[in-house]
């Protein structure tokens, strides 16, 4: 439904005027001459708002105000008010009403009103819709991995039929694109989802630690080893265990890894005794494996072992789509967690966080959003500072159509450049000008 503005006032002469400036500025306007004809028409979701004067016989301004705010307490209403009445309209606006005019007024003043409260319940609805979406989703695998692109959407398909394996799955991402919660999502929907999900963070163990810490030791196994140590592999047997930046697990022990992963069962350290485990493994890094295989700093074989299914975890930048679905979502955590009223998010805003490339990925989004929450800032760099000019935006816009579309072709700068009705040459100066890698070439 197209947002409006519902007048009220029984004088019509006031209403043709006020009628005629808004229209005259492209706003639409459904005028009544008393209250209760227009509180038949209002619902909760009204796209609009309401001008009412507040004299009038029958209902007046003030008990229309109070059963509109009922039935919708982010109803903005502008009310219309007499000389002698602005001491009433104040008392009315601490009790919700959006603002006031004094009569008599200039045009320019009630139509300025009226567009800065459209644009309030604008964005009132656009939270709405956003929150019932996110929330409707629950505890679901849609509200763990937000986002409605393509690549979201084959995620998240990808993840549900893994789950359904005992396979062990690596998955690859760059920093804060989602891995640990990609992890805990195809513990949570396996059939090992009764067993525990154990989580080790490879490159934030000491190398003196990491060995005792993954496999366990006995008593006397070293020096300060006073009693029997469960290690993290075997607390995991029967459910899940995730090993987070495995590139950084030192040689040695990736041997030892592999032995786990070829014969299910660990011997800890200063045991001669193999335990069996019941356990799958999910690793996870933002190297290129095959990269450090051939380089010797990662044991191909353990690669190979790894690498049984793989999930590529998008970065931001190639969903940019999903920034505003996912910046509201973590605005809606961060209201929740610190107890604030709904805090709105504006155009311009969003205009910023679109343009900037999240080099942090969703993690700084929700950095973002945590700050914007609690006041500390409006979002990324790019956002706190000036909003992007317009060739920034349009520069911007035009680098993600051209990846998509040679995403969309495979590659073809032939298909690309004949899709977005441009030369060879000028597809191959624009994609120097926005550091787009090559094609194949053809």
């Amino acid at each position: 439904m197209k947002s409006s503005v519902m007048l009220i006032d029984d004088e019509e002469h006031l209403r043709t005027a006020c009628t005629q400036a808004l229209e005259l500025a492209d706003i639409a306007v459904q005028s009544h001459a008393d209250a209760s004809a227009a509180l038949e028409i209002l619902a909760a979701d009204w796209p609009g708002v309401i001008v009412t004067d507040i004299k009038m016989p029958g209902m007046d301004g003030l008990e229309l105000m109070e059963r509109v705010l009922d039935l919708d307490a982010e109803l903005p209403v502008i009310l219309i008010t007499g000389h002698g009445d602005v001491p009433m309209a104040v008392r009315a606006m601490r009790a919700g009403a959006y603002d006031f005019i004094e009569k008599p007024f200039a045009s320019g003043v009630l139509v300025d009103a009226v567009r800065r409260a459209l644009e309030k319940r604008r964005l009132v609805l656009e939270n709405r819709v956003l929150r019932a979406a996110l929330d409707g989703a629950g505890d679901t695998l849609e509200n763990r991995l937000v986002g409605r692109t393509e690549a979201m959407l084959r995620l998240r398909e990808e993840i549900r039929n893994y789950a359904a394996t005992d396979a062990d799955v690596l998955i690859l991402g760059e920093t804060g694109t989602g891995k640990e919660v990609t992890a805990r999502a195809l513990h949570d929907l396996s059939p090992r989802r009764n067993g525990r999900f154990v989580a080790i963070n490879c490159g934030a163990l000491p190398e003196n630690m990491i060995e005792s810490e993954l496999f366990g030791h006995e008593p006397g196994a070293f020096t300060g080893a006073l009693k029997r140590r469960i290690g993290r592999i075997q607390h995991a047997d029967g459910g899940t265990l995730f090993l987070d930046e495995i590139e950084s697990m030192p040689p040695d022990l990736q041997i030892r890894l592999l032995r786990v992963l070829q014969d299910r069962c660990v011997v800890p350290l200063g045991s001669n005794d193999e335990i069996p485990v019941d356990l799958r493994i999910v690793a996870a890094t933002k190297e290129d494996l095959n990269k450090l295989a051939a380089s010797g700093s990662f044991r191909r074989d353990l690669y190979y072992r790894l690498e049984v299914l793989t999930l590529c975890l998008p970065p931001l930048r190639d969903r940019r789509d999903d920034i505003p679905l996912l910046f509201q979502h973590f605005v809606n955590q961060a209201c929740e967690r610190f107890r604030r009223p709904p805090v709105p998010v504006t155009p311009s805003l969003l205009a910023g966080m679109m343009a900037h490339d999240w080099p942090g990925n969703v993690r700084e989004l929700q950095n973002a959003a945590l700050r914007h929450v609690l006041g500390a800032g409006n979002g990324p760099a790019a956002a706190e500072a000036e909003m992007p000019t317009l060739a920034a935006q349009m520069e911007a816009v035009e680098k993600r159509l051209i990846e998509a579309a040679l995403q969309r072709h495979d590659g073809s700068l032939k298909q690309t450049y004949e899709t977005l009705g441009i030369s060879r040459k000028t597809l191959y100066d624009k994609m120097r000008k926005h550091g787009i890698a090559t094609g194949r070439g053809n």
